[in-house]
């Protein structure tokens, strides 16, 4: 497959449909993102997924925001699996992305021992180029954790959010984290200098933060180096918008029911 995706790319490249390609490059031993600007400089590309390098995923829409407000207007290409995809919706629904912008998506499904590990419930972008489409994931995660009595429940996540270093990890790797001003940063809800954060406010208002945005990357979990289950957490939150707005971040293309609350 990533033959055909390399080949897939380089077409691009000289045909002039993109500028350049945002993707991961392994480049002697150092996988990190790269945007690939020469059709035959394609050497060292990779997917960055289990199936190639263990676990070496990156918030590619995170530095897709970067790129083009330097480079406004210009056509970029992308690497991306479902996750991505839900990410470039919902920037695009918090209006990150300009509708002028122009985004050439390459999307591949993600293998099914990476979809049991995220228990996606769609590891495998709408525009899916390469790969073979693999059965969504339940979410067993949250079921465990309901399953607990409700004094065992606080307690299980009391226990969790004290292993916080306050590191910001899953903030600064987050693909749809764009504030200006970070409310983990506020005084008046979070106290600086402090470590561990105040229990359990830090990881709460971020919580409360991410509904209508978070689109199960587990990125956030990925990041965290206490190995806190932030993505259970999100999971909840994600669920609890659906319930009562019937809403999914990064799936539906309107916006989050959270920006038009409270409009006149």
């Amino acid at each position: 497959m990533i033959n055909d995706i390399q080949k897939k790319v380089k077409e691009l490249l000289e045909n002039g449909s993109i500028n350049g390609f945002l993707g991961i490059r392994n480049f002697e031993g150092q996988i990190g993102p790269h945007l690939f600007t020469d059709p035959n400089d394609l050497d060292g590309f990779c997917l960055g997924d289990y199936r190639e390098v263990g676990d070496a995923r990156y918030p590619l829409n995170k530095y897709l925001l970067k790129i083009i407000k330097r480079y406004p207007g210009e056509p970029i290409g992308i690497l991306y699996r479902g996750c991505d995809e839900r990410a470039l919706v919902s920037l695009k629904s918090w209006n990150q992305i300009p509708q002028n912008q122009i985004i050439v998506p390459v999307g591949f499904a993600c293998s099914a021992e990476q979809a049991t590990i995220c228990e996606c419930a769609q590891p495998y972008p709408d525009a899916c180029d390469f790969g073979e489409k693999t059965n969504p994931v339940a979410c067993q995660s949250i079921a465990n954790v309901e399953a607990m009595s409700m004094e065992d429940r606080f307690m299980f996540w009391q226990r969790e959010f004290q292993k916080c270093i306050k590191c910001y990890g899953c903030r600064n790797v987050c693909p749809v984290c764009f504030c200006n001003e970070c409310s983990l940063e506020d005084d008046n809800l979070i106290r600086k200098g402090e470590s561990p954060p105040e229990i359990p406010i830090f990881h709460l208002v971020r919580a409360v933060h991410m509904a209508g945005r978070c689109v199960d990357c587990g990125l956030c979990n990925d990041a965290c180096a206490m190995e806190i289950p932030l993505r259970t957490l999100y999971k909840k939150v994600a669920q609890i918008l659906k319930e009562d707005f019937n809403y999914t971040a990064g799936v539906d293309f309107e916006k989050s029911p959270l920006q038009t609350l409270g409009e006149v």
